[in-house]
């Protein structure tokens, strides 16, 4: 279908040209652009989507359509649903850490490795902290792109390894995340190569929007009150945002969720633009956290988040690293659902609004998580200590357990 690219900041607009990624006039941090079909053409109901197949079960919502023999294991994660989690009638949690790479950056990786294919580069590459490399690695293994990963030498070994069986070319540099980033955009311009930095090409988000399409198919078309998802660059709960209010506009649902983006409080740069109101400035800050992949202090999508959140009803908080130490062992002793510390910073964020009040037990909530625990176990091992036993010991310590 025909789409164009708008500029988030200044509105201008462009045609999708080859290599469009950000505005001419208001620069690669600012410029983001947006992805706006022409929604008069569509004519689509309720019953053209299901609740157990994938992202490209949305290809008239999309920027490219289903070229590679994967795109099958793309999207359609669960949507779990629990009664009575933190005194809530029903909590729903998006496990996208169930998904291809185990996270939730496979949306958008499979979207640009599509893209890349369909406009005819020969290598693609990214900046990350791990996920989003570790599936872009896995999504475009079986093409005949080359990859290149550039990553902070800080990053977990779980999403180490994926990069390296995977065969990309990885460069882990010992400086920040966000220079990282810089030198990714630098070197890959000046090589030619497609960009899959989800801040800088806008088509990335079209895929992490699904995830919004998936949460509203799942559960049946009821619309949650709140929906709660990490952020660190910006991107996903832009994408979120985006997704639930195409489908209102589309005459699909007739609302849409409150989305609350959770950040860690050594790192809630965009919680900060978004305080101080529009006009939107990104104001990088130097961050730390112990969730690796929000750790980011120079936002690339801070403007969108912050101005789709104030059109839609979004909003920012943050929560501590102990927190979200706290909600990885709660989650996964309550629920099963073992998340990455990004994935559990939703959670938190969930308690912090029920003990405030702000959450009530008649509503229904959605958090979204957005990667698999088994990525960084670094961050809670040393928080659940192991006493080994001798055979002997253990007979002892059971008897009686079973009688």
């Amino acid at each position: 279908m025909g789409y164009h690219l708008k500029c988030v900041n200044c509105h201008k607009t462009y045609a999708p040209d080859h290599d469009r990624y950000t505005c001419d006039d208001c620069g690669d941090l600012k410029g983001t652009l947006e992805v706006v079909y022409d929604y008069s053409k569509l004519t689509l109901s309720r019953e053209d989507f299901s609740p157990y197949e994938g992202l490209f079960q949305f290809t008239d919502l999309l920027p490219v359509g289903s070229n590679t023999s994967i795109d099958e294991a793309m999207g359609g994660t669960p949507l779990l649903e629990f009664e009575g989690l933190l005194g809530l009638d029903r909590v729903l949690i998006k496990h996208d850490g169930l998904g291809f790479s185990s996270s939730f950056k496979d949306r958008a990786s499979i979207i640009a490795v599509n893209k890349a294919l369909e406009l005819g580069y020969d290598t693609v590459y990214c900046a990350s902290t791990g996920n989003a490399a570790s599936s872009l690695a896995l999504a475009s293994a079986h093409t005949p792109l080359k990859t290149v990963i550039f990553v902070p030498s800080t990053i977990p070994k779980g999403k180490l390894a994926q990069l390296l069986v995977a065969g990309a070319q990885v460069l882990p540099i010992k400086t920040t995340y966000d220079e990282v980033f810089d030198i990714s955009l630098e070197i890959g311009r000046k090589k030619g190569w497609y960009c899959r930095n989800s801040a800088i090409n806008p088509y990335l988000l079209e895929g992490k929007k699904t995830a919004a399409f998936e949460i509203l198919v799942q559960n049946h078309y009821e619309v949650p009150d709140f929906v709660f998802v990490s952020v660190g660059d910006g991107t996903i709960v832009s994408a979120l945002m985006k997704g639930f209010r195409e489908f209102r506009d589309l005459g699909l649902v007739d609302a849409i969720p409150k989305v609350v983006g959770v950040q860690a409080r050594g790192a809630a740069t965009i919680q900060h633009v978004f305080e101080k109101g529009a006009p939107f400035e990104p104001a990088p800050e130097e961050v730390s956290t112990i969730a690796d992949s929000i750790s980011v202090g120079n936002p690339r999508d801070v403007v969108k988040a912050c101005t789709y959140a104030q059109a839609l009803g979004g909003t920012f908080i943050s929560v501590s690293d102990e927190a979200i130490l706290d909600s990885i062992h709660e989650m996964a002793a309550s629920t099963g659902v073992f998340a990455e510390p990004a994935g559990a910073a939703a959670y938190a964020g969930l308690k912090t609004m029920v003990a405030s009040g702000e959450i009530r037990p008649e509503h229904l909530v959605c958090v979204v998580v957005t990667g698999n625990g088994l990525k960084d176990i670094d961050a809670v091992k040393g928080q659940t200590p192991v006493e080994f036993y001798e055979v002997a010991q253990v007979y002892e310590l059971m008897k009686g357990e079973t009688e």
